[in-house]
Formats: structure tokens, sequence, C-alpha cells
């Protein structure tokens, strides 16, 4: 599955979520647990990031989160 691209819209480090804006204007869940890496996973708004897309119980999922 080739990965999506998109913009940090918000992410709250103490909360460990936020929203990414996909490049098709969708806006996108994101969980610290789908960030890609090890340490402290958190994201700046406005940061490029790639992804992909998992359906959950309350919506749409961003996993596999990487910076670009």
């Amino acid at each position: 599955m080739e990965k999506l691209t998109g913009t940090v819209k918000w992410f709250d480090s103490k909360k460990g979520y936020g929203f990414i804006t996909a490049d098709n204007g969708q806006d996108v869940f994101v969980h610290y647990t789908g960030i890609s890496g090890d340490g402290f996973k958190t994201l700046e708004e406005g940061e490029r990031v790639s992804f992909n897309i998992t359906e959950t119980d309350k919506g749409l999922k961003a996993v596999d989160v990487e910076k670009e």
C-alpha cells in the first residue's frame, strides 16, 4: 500500500494525539502510538509526514507515521 502524505494540523504532546491534514484535504486522527521511531513520539504543527490509514470503530486513524 502506497503511503499518503500530509501536514500536521495540530498535535498535543501532553495528551498524545492530534490531526494530520492529508494532501487530499481529509483530516485524519493520529495517536502517538501510530508514530514510527524510538523514544518520545510527538509531531509539530506544520510538519510534513507520510502515513498509512486504518479504519477503527471511531473512524480513520493514521498509522506508520514518518516525518519527511
